[in-house]
């Protein structure tokens, strides 16, 4: 949002102050430009003292403004805030449990509901949503303390009682009969790679150099590489919740949604009602990155309270949260290339495959409010270009119909688009015998990216080298060091470029059990101009943790009827004591537009892991998670 919306909002604002100058003109005997607003006030330069506040030459009228963009902006020799470090505001109301959270939030009269979904866990419309629902035996819950009303709506279910205790012993003894379904491919990690190849796909060429084909077949030194991402979740601490009042004029919901205007919408289309009847007011929540089960929540929440007309707070359950929550999708990348006799890149052909992640929201589909069709959207494409400038080159996404119920994550395909590139070029800089940030430097004409690199090498004391580190056992370890660097391009294809981030990452590599630690991670950043300082800090050490757990740890796993990682124990997450030491250098420049830093950090993770594995066992790694037992493997497969 930043780098799209920062300097409209800018203009905006120079705008509005504008007018608000012109409007104070006649309050003050002196020339417009003379005028200065401050704290809501506007008040003349030669006499601070008197004063006219923004309300009173505004009060009691209505103004449409045009934004022309030729307002003046506020110089930076003027700014009082923005570049500086500014403490949150936000932290002494959650240190002492002040109301923050949508969880803790409270209505007079609420009552409590809980959901009780189809057995065909996470799946999308390939599975019966909507027509899946055989019988619901209300006596079986006849009875029960608190019970205040079974709602069953097409297949949607719900239960809603007087305490949060009972709503959940009446969801989980309520008898509800379903259709069998066990239409799932095999998504077992040995397995996927097989899956993503055999799935319908639509090629679409982002990039085709002429005769590529010719330059590939008469390469001299080829390399082709496969490169697979898994189903992961967002994987929130707290399940998700939300609270919802409806009545005859208007549906309100208390969410942690990510997507308020979205939601409106389909909150709108759920109760056949305008979308001004519908307010959506937002409030924190667990945190995703991306879009956990926050507006299914919302949405069930709403059609319980219409059906017992009065709030409901509704809180899905873990399995819930882990089972239906759109996972970030599944990923298959497959490189071609090589070098040529002289040790330069000859060729670069790269196809990548992203099966869609727009599920809607999921009362939508229970209710029927809408088909169960397939949605495809083209998301793969996001840096599926490399920022290299190879002589010849070959970019295609293959977009594809979702396999199981997806949405975005952090760094949505660029991280695993990244993933193969970084990999594949630190791999024909050690086929060509040539340090890694050397032969990057070869194709790279970005001055920034350079100048990112520079500095990060500086920071991290790189020493020129080629992988496989030939000193790497040392105290019964593998150390390695590892590269690599992207800027992020997100939006519809060709996007819009966020921050530049590289990595290099020291890891230790048990050769025993194949375990992997991240010890630490240098990250240099460049988003433009800085906001707070502080906040891109926090974003790039949330950006370095979150990613290092997917890399090392994530895997969604499924049967054929749905997700079975349902709990903590089937999806373990990076702990506190397995946190690496996070080195971060912000490049400032005041003097550029804003980038954004919400997910670039995170991009080049997997490959700069990646990279110092093989640095420090010889092993290439090209799928994630690298697990132990995938570590093991690799490195009896390298010693072979």
């Amino acid at each position: 949002a930043l780098p799209i919306c920062a300097v409209p909002l800018r203009q905006a604002a120079a705008e509005a102050r504008r007018f608000l100058l012109r409007q104070a003109g006649s309050h003050f005997p002196v020339h417009p430009d003379s005028l200065r607003s401050e704290n809501g006030q506007v008040f003349a330069a030669a006499n601070p003292q008197r004063r006219i506040g923004y309300g009173e030459l505004l009060r009691g009228q209505r103004f449409n403004l045009n934004i022309d963009g030729k307002a003046p902006l506020k110089p930076r020799s003027e700014y009082r805030l923005v570049g500086k470090p500014v403490r949150r505001v936000d932290i002494p109301a959650k240190l002492t449990g002040q109301l923050t959270y949508v969880h803790d939030m409270r209505l007079p009269g609420m009552l409590h509901g809980r959901v009780v979904r189809p057995p065909y866990t996470g799946a999308d419309v390939s599975a019966p949503l909507g027509s899946g629902l055989l019988a619901v035996d209300e006596s079986s819950v006849a009875g029960l303390p608190g019970l205040v009303k079974v709602v069953v709506i097409g297949d949607f279910v719900g239960v809603v009682c007087e305490r949060e205790e009972q709503a959940i012993r009446a969801a989980r003894q309520l008898k509800v009969r379903w259709k069998d379904w066990q239409g799932l491919p095999p998504l077992e990690p040995d397995r996927l790679e097989d899956t993503l190849r055999r799935h319908p796909k639509k090629p679409r060429t982002l990039h085709d150099s002429p005769g590529l084909e010719q330059h590939l077949a008469g390469i001299a030194r080829p390399l082709s590489a496969t490169y697979v991402w898994p189903y992961q979740l967002h994987a929130s601490i707290g399940p998700s919740c939300a609270l919802a009042e409806v009545d005859a004029q208007r549906a309100r919901v208390w969410s942690g949604t990510q997507n308020p205007h979205d939601l409106r919408n389909d909150l709108a289309r759920l109760l056949q009602r305008e979308t001004g009847d519908i307010e959506v007011i937002r409030m924190e929540a667990a945190g995703c990155y991306g879009r956990n089960g926050a507006d299914d929540v919302s949405a069930d929440a709403v059609l319980l309270a219409q059906a017992v007309g009065r709030p409901v707070r509704v809180q899905l359950m873990r399995e819930q949260e882990h089972g239906w929550e759109p996972k970030g999708t599944a990923q298959l990348i497959e490189v071609r290339g090589g070098l040529d006799e002289q040790g330069r890149v000859a060729a670069y052909d790269f196809a990548t495959c992203y099966p869609s992640n727009g599920a809607p929201t999921l009362a939508l589909l229970l209710t029927g409010r809408i088909p169960a069709t397939p949605q495809v959207a083209d998301m793969g494409d996001r840096t599926a270009i490399p920022q290299y400038r190879y002589p010849r080159m070959r970019v295609v996404a293959n977009d594809a119909a979702p396999i199981v119920r997806a949405s975005w994550m952090r760094g949505v395909s660029a991280l695993p688009n990244v993933f193969a590139h970084e990999s594949y070029v630190d791999e024909l800089a050690h086929l060509a015998g040539i340090d890694p940030i050397a032969f990057r430097r070869r194709y790279l004409d970005d001055q920034r990216a350079l100048a990112l690199i520079d500095a990060l090498v500086a920071r991290a004391g790189w020493q020129p080298r080629t992988s496989p580190n030939p000193e790497a056992r040392r105290d019964g370890l593998l150390k390695g060091r590892g590269f690599a660097y992207a800027r992020y391009f997100h939006s519809k294809f060709p996007g819009f470029g966020a921050a530049w981030a590289a990595w290099i990452v020291d890891v230790e590599v048990n050769p025993e059990n194949g375990a992997v630690r991240v010890a630490k991670v240098w990250v240099a950043h460049d988003c433009g101009q800085m906001v707070n300082p502080d906040g891109v800090r926090h974003q790039v050490h949330g950006n370095v943790i979150q990613s290092t757990s997917r890399v090392l740890k994530e895997f969604a796993t499924f049967d054929r009827r749905g997700v079975t990682s349902l709990e903590w124990g089937g999806y373990p997450i990076l702990g506190f004591p397995e946190l690496p030491e996070i080195d971060v250098l912000l490049l400032d420049r005041p003097e550029q537009p804003p980038m954004g830093a919400g997910e670039s950090a995170s991009v080049p993770s997997a490959a700069a892991i990646a990279n110092a594995i093989f640095d420090a066992t010889g092993a290439r790694l090209r799928q994630v998670p690298f697990t132990p037992e995938r570590v093991l493997a690799a490195l009896r497969s390298a010693q072979a």
